[in-house]
């Protein structure tokens, strides 16, 4: 089993930065893509980011050069830096990481709790 647990979320006006984190453990477990999808009210949860073990990035065109993934492979951790936040970035933020199972070579996706972003105009 892998626990994700992100932090960071909050409230901020437009134009404004937050960076949220989420911090992956368990054992037996190799961990690869790791991403964030964001959920807003009414609305279907939506790719934001991923990022390859190796660091190769992809981003959902309305994040672009806003929007900036990174990972620390050593801490099991991905990060999201967001800035220039603009209403409609709110929402809630869910990290996801895709991992094979050492034992049994399985391979599972799994979900954090999410953190929520709100963004006042």
């Amino acid at each position: 089993q892998v626990q994700l647990v992100e932090s960071g979320g909050g409230l901020v006006q437009a134009g404004g930065s937050l960076r949220v984190s989420c911090a992956a453990s368990g054992t037996f477990f190799t961990i690869y893509d790791m991403g964030w999808y964001r959920q807003a009210p009414g609305k279907q949860r939506e790719l934001v980011a991923t990022i390859g073990v190796g660091g190769s990035t992809n981003y959902a065109d309305s994040v672009k050069g806003r929007f900036t993934i990174s990972r620390d492979n050593a801490k099991n951790t991905v990060f999201l830096q967001m800035n220039s936040l603009k209403p409609e970035d709110t929402g809630v933020y869910y990290c996801n990481a895709d991992t094979v199972r050492g034992y049994d070579q399985s391979r599972l996706l799994y979900w954090g709790q999410g953190t929520q972003v709100t963004v006042s105009s």
